[in-house]
């Protein structure tokens, strides 16, 4: 029985061998953050619940790289998002909706030292590459993005059909840029392009971006953008950022703000119904490291919103608050607690009884569309 298991073994091993011998290396990679929430005004309650990624987004991947000579490879991508709670393609309260299995990213490309790297599949935007890392959100701290992700902050959705460009790094400074393709005989359904820069040099960073999204609402789940969160549909939307970082032994201070202007768009709740909607984002976001195991991280965001509908407009405002701490028992594993507040008015005028005028955790946690919403969550992060 051992000679016959031996046996296959080394059939399997030679029939992958074969197919990658020309390969550099192939590395199987991922995390798992599950925990729990209390949330208040949850359908006229308090809800504990068991809560899936948190902290940061569940996921598991193959990347690999064959060197070509010269300062060329070859490289690659698969990268799936799930729900850990029940084991469903999906990463956040939608876990499940219409999620293909490599729902994250999915991207084959050829990489040089010198002039950058060029990718083509499925894969984030200029905003994720950017400007996110100087977010709370984007350090980890998933509890941390913008109302509706407005500006994907929270990486809450990746990029079908694209060709991305990533330039190498001069001293400091990259750039890069990426356009997607609607794979519709309608040029516009579904379409985005998006470009961003970014330097860092020694306790400063600084970055600035800008997306564009044509017809999400005619194509884009199923065409150019697909989103696992939160989301405005719209006939055009665009988001401009710039942001900063400054660390200073173990501490960091980031700001940053985002603007994303909706044109045509559509809410669920109907108070927008091809209206216009803008939204402003200004966060202040801190990280400390008060030992080498124990973190402490937290943010500020101001979200000031403009909407109009058919002759009526009105005023929207969000003010959110998230502190964490984060302990560490190895470089892979962790624990953590994180507190969320927000307070949210307007969107009276419009009619708006559950989005525009209400609390919004951008999918992470359910909102109780009332003007003030709280909620704790606990867990554990396995990194591999």
């Amino acid at each position: 029985m051992k000679l016959t298991k031996t046996l296959v073994f080394a059939a399997v091993t030679a029939v992958f061998s074969a197919g990658a011998h020309a390969q550099s290396s192939v590395t199987l990679y991922g995390s798992l953050d599950a925990g729990f929430a209390y949330i208040n005004k949850v359908g006229g309650g308090a809800l504990l619940a068991q809560t899936s990624g948190v902290l940061s987004n569940n996921y598991w991947g193959l990347r690999g790289v064959e060197d070509l000579g010269g300062g060329n490879r070859a490289i690659f991508k698969v990268e799936s998002g799930f729900n850990v709670g029940n084991g469903r393609l999906g990463e956040w309260l939608s876990a499940g909706a219409g999620q293909g299995l490599f729902n994250r990213q999915s991207y084959v490309g050829l990489s040089n030292n010198t002039y950058g790297t060029l990718t083509l599949g499925r894969q984030y935007d200029s905003v994720v590459d950017y400007l996110a890392p100087l977010s709370l959100a984007g350090k980890g701290v998933n509890l941390a993005a913008h109302p509706f992700n407005n500006d994907n902050i929270g990486a809450q959705y990746a990029i079908s059909n694209a060709i991305k460009y990533e330039s190498a790094n001069y001293a400091g400074f990259h750039f890069g840029g990426m356009y997607s393709f609607s794979n519709s005989t309608d040029f516009t359904a579904g379409r985005q392009w998006s470009v961003g820069a970014a330097y860092d040099s020694g306790p400063l960073k600084v970055a600035a971006v800008y997306d564009q999204l044509t017809n999400s609402n005619t194509g884009a789940l199923s065409g150019a953008a697909a989103s696992d969160g939160e989301w405005i549909p719209a006939k055009t939307q665009r988001t401009f950022g710039v942001g900063a970082n400054y660390s200073y032994g173990p501490a960091t201070a980031g700001l940053l703000w985002t603007r994303t202007k909706y044109q045509g768009a559509t809410t669920a709740d109907g108070a927008l119904a091809g209206g216009d909607l803008r939204l402003d984002n200004i966060e202040v976001n801190g990280v400390y490291g008060l030992t080498p195991a124990l973190l402490l991280v937290g943010n500020y965001t101001f979200t000031y919103g403009k909407a109009s509908q058919k002759g009526a407009s009105d005023s929207l405002r969000w003010h959110s608050v998230a502190l964490g701490a984060d302990y560490s028992f190895s470089r892979r594993t962790d624990v953590y607690v994180a507190a969320v507040y927000q307070h949210a008015t307007g969107g009276d005028r419009l009619g708006s009884t559950t989005e525009l005028g209400g609390t919004n955790f951008a999918g992470m946690l359910p909102a109780s569309g009332t003007q003030n919403q709280a909620g704790v969550a606990t867990g554990i992060r396995h990194r591999f």
